[in-house]
């Protein structure tokens, strides 16, 4: 398909959006923005996107997302809580990811991709069980990472990213895939930020 071609089909699928889905953008998006600036609204924007997001993936049969947006509505809501009880505590030093670290962060890819494939594979009607279950293992492993405070995170998510677009795009969900471009862009800047914090907290070690 050329370009031109992804272009009509791109303006119809916008065209056949929702407005679930126009909400979604707007708060995936306003979540990424409030989380820039670092303010605690980021939680309840997300929280809204994840509920629709959970509603819209599971009806376009997408449903290794649609049960990993529920694991991010948990995380939301654990995120936000946590938020305002450690708010004036320090944080969790950003570091590499170790040789163990890599080892668990396989692991969870390749378990939770196989153990999701065949879930969709035999209990659902899923035509997409493979492409589903990869894009879900990967966003687990990079979230893992996160919650490790680990800079890799960010290359498990973007690769989570990469395969969710076009997925999304397949599946008629074009809104969802913009958002999702939009945190692939978001996560390319999130592993320099995160890799230059970690550098200079090497050096300011260094020379303490």
């Amino acid at each position: 398909m050329d370009l031109f071609a992804w272009f009509d089909l791109f303006k119809q699928q916008l065209k056949e959006a929702d407005a679930a889905q126009w909400a979604v953008l707007i708060l995936g998006v306003a979540e990424v923005l409030l989380a820039k600036a670092n303010k605690i609204w980021l939680y309840p924007a997300g929280i809204g996107a994840t509920i629709l997001s959970v509603y819209g993936l599971f009806q376009a049969q997408l449903y290794a997302e649609s049960f990993l947006n529920v694991y991010y509505l948990v995380m939301s809501i654990y995120g936000w809580w946590y938020w305002v009880a450690k708010k004036n505590e320090p944080p969790v030093r950003i570091t590499h990811a170790s040789a163990a670290d890599w080892k668990i962060t396989i692991a969870i890819v390749a378990g939770a991709g196989v153990l999701l494939y065949f879930v969709l594979k035999l209990y659902t009607p899923s035509n997409v069980p493979a492409w589903d279950a990869w894009v879900s293992a990967t966003a687990w492993a990079g979230m893992w990472l996160l919650a490790k405070r680990k800079v890799e995170n960010w290359i498990l998510l973007n690769i989570s990213n990469a395969f969710a677009i076009p997925l999304l795009f397949y599946k008629s969900l074009p809104l969802y895939g913009v958002l999702t471009i939009v945190l692939f862009v978001v996560a390319c800047f999130g592993y320099f930020d995160w890799r230059k914090i970690e550098r200079s907290t090497v050096a300011s070690d260094t020379k303490a």
